[in-house]
């Protein structure tokens, strides 16, 4: 895998919280943790890409029908007894 520097600037505060991050032992070095950061935010975006998708399969489904409390219960307390 290629890996390429990058300058980044943070406020104080950010340095400070990064440093904290890597003190805590949780990340060797301030690469380790804005990489960490990175992935988090790709799994993050990922997943809202699946929510978006699934709300728009949804809503292109058809007309929506009434919901029978009754019987979801009924369904769950059978479910459950299983």
């Amino acid at each position: 895998m290629s890996m390429y520097r990058k300058a980044i600037t943070l406020t104080k505060q950010q340095n400070d919280w990064v440093k904290g991050q890597i003190e805590s032992g949780q990340f060797g070095n301030d690469s380790e943790y804005i990489r960490h950061l990175i992935r988090r935010d790709q799994q993050a975006q990922e997943r809202l890409a699946t929510l978006r998708q699934a709300l728009a399969e949804g809503e292109s489904s058809g007309e929506s029908k009434p919901l029978n409390i009754s019987a979801i219960k009924a369904a769950g307390r059978r479910r459950m007894n299983t």
